[in-house]
């Protein structure tokens, strides 16, 4: 079953929509997610990217077990990775709205995005463990870069299942937010998100993707390359007008 694909403005919504399975990433699921990701970077018309799972009860499961070897040869196992995401580089901000169940490869999904709004009823944890099933998409790298080796570890080898607020404590998460709003949440960011100059902000994205594990010398050069055309941009010249007069939109508040 392919992920539904919806747009809000220049928000665009991916779900998964397969809830009577968690939402777990069949074959079709798989080739339709590559290929919603690799039409999102290409268009101009969307600025940023909201994942999130049909139902309150998951968010996503995982492989879709029952045709793994399915699932991990198609078209774009080996330009995006079996589960469709983890070799992709959307290139514009990504937000996973997490609601229920965020388990093995949803964990993947997830970590995959630039950040993670979760609901309280969220769950995350490597059950693939239980299995012997490896992580095939992007888990031992994001989830290392995202809470630390130890932490990492911790989760990958004990498969310890673990709440929302233990996976903001991590560093997993972002924000916690009361069970049902993780998608209106991710909504009013990813809209707020898009009133921003664009190529100042897509810029520094990619300077902090890029420069991850570089030494300090060679990601600040990085820096510089990546951010510094943006300086010339139309809509830098535009926010620099607005703000010399005296505009000063406010911020998202935190949660």
């Amino acid at each position: 079953m392919p992920a539904r694909v919806e747009d809000q403005g220049r928000v665009r919504v991916v779900t998964l929509d397969d809830p009577a399975r968690h939402n777990c990433l069949s074959r079709d699921m798989a080739i339709s997610l590559a290929e919603t990701i690799t039409k999102f970077s290409r268009d101009d018309s969307s600025d940023v990217l909201v994942i999130t799972g049909a139902g309150e009860a998951s968010f996503c499961s995982g492989m879709d077990l029952r045709g793994m070897h399915e699932v991990a040869d198609h078209f774009w196992t080996y330009l995006a990775g079996p589960l469709g995401f983890a070799r992709l580089d959307a290139g514009k901000p990504t937000i996973a709205a997490v609601n229920g169940n965020c388990l093995a490869g949803g964990m993947e999904l997830a970590a995959w995005c630039d950040f993670r709004i979760a609901s309280a009823n969220a769950t995350f944890g490597a059950l693939n463990r239980r299995w012997g099933v490896p992580f095939t998409d992007g888990g031992t790298q994001q989830f290392t870069r995202i809470m630390g080796k130890g932490n990492a570890l911790y989760l990958m080898e004990t498969g310890v299942r673990i709440d929302a607020e233990r996976a903001q404590q991590l560093g997993l998460v972002q924000e916690v937010v009361p069970e049902g709003g993780a998608l209106d949440r991710a909504l009013e960011l990813a809209q707020h998100m898009t009133t921003y100059p664009q190529a100042s902000l897509r810029a520094d994205r990619q300077a902090a993707i890029r420069g991850d594990g570089l030494p300090l010398t060679e990601g600040l050069k990085l820096e510089l390359d990546l951010t510094a055309p943006t300086a010339w941009d139309a809509g830098t010249a535009e926010g620099l007008r607005r703000y010399d007069k005296g505009d000063r939109p406010q911020a998202p508040s935190p949660v």
